[in-house]
């Protein structure tokens, strides 16, 4: 089978691991000849910067599924769950030290500074909002709604570009990715992704961050698969 496009995240996978892009792996997303998606857990305009400079622009799945663009110029597809996460927020910080990141622009989630007990944060939160959870992809903390996730930003994308999600590649490396991941056709995690996403891919490259997605590109043309 070949595949029609690829879903591709960015820090840890497209980035070295101090998060400056991987030109190689810019490169090499440029020279394919099927769409490639940007998902990530970072806010829309970071996002459509990051397409331009790759030079894949713009199927953009952004805020971890929140919000959805099908081009630069067009209006994104924003999830109403907001003041889910607000709500959460309000509940926690009285019991913890948070910061808010990126909070002029997030639209969909809440974004917090990596200093505080994340999993006793999790363990509080989980008797009082069910539908709300936090996840931790390394570079921040998010407080997110559990209706929404990259997979189910795949399936939306998928359907505005006229494909199914079994037509992608996705590519990954973090907790974040799971959904999407899962939902694809083919899934591949980058060397120094998580165990729990390299026990759900298809193929795990050997090389780390961008030169992972190196690797899992030749792998995909070798195989004829792309």
């Amino acid at each position: 089978m070949k595949f029609r496009a690829i879903v591709i995240d960015i820090d840890g996978t497209i980035t070295h691991r101090d998060r400056k892009l991987s030109l190689s792996a810019a490169a090499k997303l440029r020279s394919l000849d099927i769409p490639v998606v940007i998902a990530t857990g970072n806010v829309l305009c970071y996002a459509k910067a990051t397409a331009k400079l790759v030079g894949v622009c713009c199927n953009i799945i952004a805020e971890n599924g929140g919000v959805i663009i099908d081009g630069f110029d067009n209006e994104p597809i924003v999830s109403d769950v907001i003041h889910e996460c607000e709500e959460a927020f309000e509940f926690l910080s009285p019991q913890f030290d948070m910061e808010k990141l990126d909070s002029v622009h997030r639209r969909t989630e809440i974004v917090l500074r990596s200093n505080f007990d994340v999993e006793k944060a999790r363990e509080v939160l989980g008797t009082h909002f069910p539908d709300v959870e936090i996840i931790d992809t390394h570079f921040a903390i998010h407080i997110k709604s559990k209706k929404i996730n990259k997979g189910t930003g795949l399936l939306k994308m998928a359907e505005l570009m006229g494909l199914d999600t079994s037509d992608f590649v996705a590519i990954g490396d973090s907790v974040n990715d799971m959904e999407m991941l899962q939902e694809a056709g083919f899934a591949i995690a980058v060397g120094n992704a998580d165990d729990f996403l390299k026990d759900v891919a298809d193929y795990v490259s050997e090389a780390s961050y961008g030169d992972g997605t190196v690797e899992a590109i030749d792998y995909l043309k070798s195989g004829r698969l792309i």
